[in-house]
């Protein structure tokens, strides 16, 4: 016979309730006891039937996770956002179902109404968004990894790109450097409403002549050949700079290639500082000074915040959390 939550309390030595709670994430427990009641499952082989579950609870234990595809964007920054959330999820009980309909809106209006899961986690936030209204209008509660113009009624999380900007502004101002290059987001990023982008170069260029130093703002690029050459053009027409910023995942994965051709050593003849999280750099073994851009705590706070509502939609008023960004110096600037 299949285990059920009674064997696997029994096994784990708590009750059933404490079971289901972390099956459900509807109420905190310690991590001593969750990590007992993952181990009574993984021994026992238990899994929880959902069709029998739905109908005792009303609860699918399903998020739907809405993003996009781009072909001209930068696969593997997207998917560090992607593996964020479904682990989160995951460790709270949920499965995902991962909605790339290019009608964002249709789809949730779709699998809200037809009660295919408890809640939607947005990505890929644009300034003004088209999904919004329609997430607003669902019975299902939602939580955004990105900051909208309009934030009303929505929990949102996000990186504070205007302080991490002026982070590294302050940092290679305090080095003394004053001729700075910045590799921004490509144009497209921009014009589709993507305001992490600006927001930090704003951020950048306000807080470099607060300085009275130059920052001159490129767009990057996010595909191959034309990565190699934006960085080449940029770094051609601007040879009297000392520092390079680049927010952009696509640049800095192509950079130490580029620099190595071009035989530019850092720091020593240019110091180069970026935002990219910790996993990223180790895939691309970068070793740049960055800001920390914290997918994982991004995706973890969204889904928190959503089993939280899903458990009780009286729960506190709507949240807006930026992650406040961490300089991480790697010796790459001087």
């Amino acid at each position: 016979m299949m285990p059920t939550i009674g064997d696997v309390a029994k096994a784990a030595g708590v009750s059933r309730s404490t079971v289901s709670y972390a099956l459900s994430g509807n109420r905190p427990i310690s991590r001593e006891t969750r990590e007992r009641i993952d181990a009574a499952i993984a021994e026992l082989g238990f899994t929880v039937n959902a069709g029998a579950r739905a109908l005792a609870t009303s609860q699918t234990m399903v998020l739907a996770l809405l993003l996009q595809f781009h072909e001209d964007e930068f696969p593997p920054a997207m998917l560090q956002y992607i593996l964020a959330v479904s682990e989160a999820a995951r460790e709270r009980g949920y499965d995902i179902l991962m909605v790339t309909d290019s009608d964002g809106a249709g789809a949730i209006k779709r699998i809200t109404s037809s009660n295919m899961v408890d809640g939607v986690v947005l990505l890929d936030v644009t300034h003004d968004d088209p999904r919004l209204d329609a997430l607003r209008a669902a019975r299902q509660p939602g939580a955004l990894v990105g900051l909208p113009r309009d934030t009303e009624g929505l929990d949102v999380f996000d990186l504070d790109f205007g302080e991490a900007a002026r982070l590294i502004v302050d940092h290679l101002y305090g080095l003394g450097h004053h001729e700075i290059a910045l590799v921004s987001p490509p144009r497209h990023v921009f014009e589709r409403g993507g305001a992490y982008a600006w927001r930090f170069r704003d951020a950048a260029l306000e807080r470099a002549a607060r300085h009275g130093i130059r920052i001159h703002a490129h767009y990057g690029e996010s595909q191959q050949p034309a990565i190699e050459r934006s960085l080449n053009a940029i770094l051609d027409a601007r040879r009297d700079a000392t520092a390079l910023i680049v927010h952009n995942d696509a640049s800095i994965a192509a950079l130490p290639g580029v620099l190595r051709e071009r035989g530019t050593q850092v720091p020593r003849d240019l110091s180069v500082v970026s935002l990219y999280s910790r996993d990223f750099g180790r895939t691309f073994l970068l070793p740049y000074t960055a800001v920390e851009t914290s997918p994982d705590g991004l995706g973890r706070k969204a889904v928190q915040h959503l089993v939280r509502r899903i458990a009780d939609p009286d729960y506190g008023p709507p949240v807006v959390g930026f992650i406040e960004p961490e300089l991480t110096d790697r010796g790459s600037t001087a």
